[in-house]
């Protein structure tokens, strides 16, 4: 098998493996045998578990940041003359994470169960190299978004957009179930993308929906 062929397949098993099982209880051992490689292979192109973790992420997020950096520049040269729209913010993200995950239908799926068990494991190592990596594409479109919704303090912003995460990697990690019962419940067939553009609406007014004063 060739080194980029070798190096494809562990990753594949891994993603796969960390989205089914979680990352502590997924061993090298495991994720080997589903690849069809030894320990070694693994070893020699990774060197560790963290960093095949942080290699399953990078291979997602690197693509889908670089495409969304450029867009999200562009907005922001903007600033003030032009305010941006929430809606299209989020658009635009929905846009890129399809446009990131389009060699496979069900990437988009397994990243967004691998980015909810980020959060409830243990993986400070995988924090800091998303911080280090990825963060000041992040920044800028926090920025954004911030211009967005001028109405709302730091705390409320910061909740509401957490509990906008919360359901975006629900439903999308999910969206394969979802598509099912919604083909038997309204007899009719849908793919992520149809999901998405159900999602951003009840996301943007989620996040912009008036604060009520305690």
């Amino acid at each position: 098998m060739a080194q980029k062929d070798t190096v494809k397949s562990i990753l594949n098993a891994a993603e796969e493996l960390f989205s089914e099982r979680g990352f502590a209880e997924t061993s090298l051992r495991n994720i080997t045998t589903r690849a069809g490689v030894n320990l070694a292979a693994v070893n020699y192109h990774f060197g560790s578990k963290k960093s095949l973790i942080q290699a399953v992420f990078a291979r997602f997020l690197a693509p889908f940041c670089e495409q969304l950096e450029q867009e999200l520049l562009t907005i922001h040269q903007q600033l003030p003359q032009q305010q941006p729209q929430l809606r299209e913010l989020l658009l635009l993200l929905s846009r890129t994470a399809l446009h990131a995950g389009h060699d496979s239908p069900r990437r988009l799926g397994i990243f967004m169960r691998l980015l909810g068990l980020a959060y409830t494991q243990g993986q400070g190592h995988l924090r800091r190299f998303l911080q280090k990596e990825y963060a000041p594409v992040f920044t800028v479109f926090m920025q954004l978004i911030t211009a967005a919704t001028p109405d709302l303090s730091d705390e409320e912003r910061f909740w509401r957009i957490h509990f906008m995460l919360g359901a975006t990697v629900f439903t999308l990690s999910g969206a394969d179930s979802l598509t099912a019962m919604a083909e038997h419940d309204l007899g009719k067939a849908a793919d992520v993308a149809q999901v998405i553009d159900k999602l951003i609406p009840f996301l943007a007014s989620g996040l912009n929906a008036p604060h009520q004063a305690q």
